[in-house]
């Protein structure tokens, strides 16, 4: 029984603590869906493509041998798949675009914790925007967007993490 339990607090404490170790609070989602739209009619997608627009003179955001662009692929083919949708090449009911950007040059307010005010900072900033258009219209249905401070210098599981973060909680507000 003292072994059962053990085991047990072991695991919790592995998971709270690897929740915590990944920096999520300052990542915000926004979403907007198209009214009409009969969501759960959309069995397949395409992908439309991707686009990234880089601000990182000193290559100081994506880590080594870790490719964001595949990753956000992956975590969008992740998430439709939960919703019971497949991609296709031939007559997708959607196809999906995300466009992901990255400014380490952005300025923004931050507190100084010596002087408690606010001072301006270099606050590198990121974001990714999903959308998903409806094949025979043309019209976009659904639009998710994620933004936050870049983390730099970070390592691939940080990365990932918070990636995995932002589409989950995007997807979160794709009306079923």
């Amino acid at each position: 029984m003292f072994r059962r339990n053990l085991w047990i607090v072991l695991i919790l404490v592995g998971l709270f603590a690897g929740c915590a170790t990944i920096p999520t609070k300052d990542i915000q989602i926004d979403a907007q869906a198209d009214p009409k739209a009969n969501f759960s009619a959309y069995k397949t997608y395409a992908w439309l493509g991707a686009a990234a627009i880089v601000n990182d003179p000193r290559g100081q955001w994506e880590p080594p041998s870790f490719d964001a662009d595949a990753e956000i692929m992956f975590l969008i083919d992740n998430e439709l798949r939960k919703r019971g949708m497949s991609e296709t090449t031939t007559d997708p009911d959607l196809v999906v675009a995300y466009a992901a950007g990255i400014d380490m040059e952005a300025l923004g307010l931050k507190v100084d914790p010596k002087t408690k005010m606010d001072v301006v900072k270099n606050v590198p900033q990121g974001g990714i925007v999903t959308v998903l258009i409806d094949s025979q219209s043309g019209f976009v249905i659904w639009v998710g967007v994620a933004t936050g401070e870049v983390q730099e210098n970070p390592d691939a599981k940080t990365a990932k993490a918070r990636l995995g973060y932002a589409v989950t909680q995007m997807f979160k507000r794709l009306p079923k």
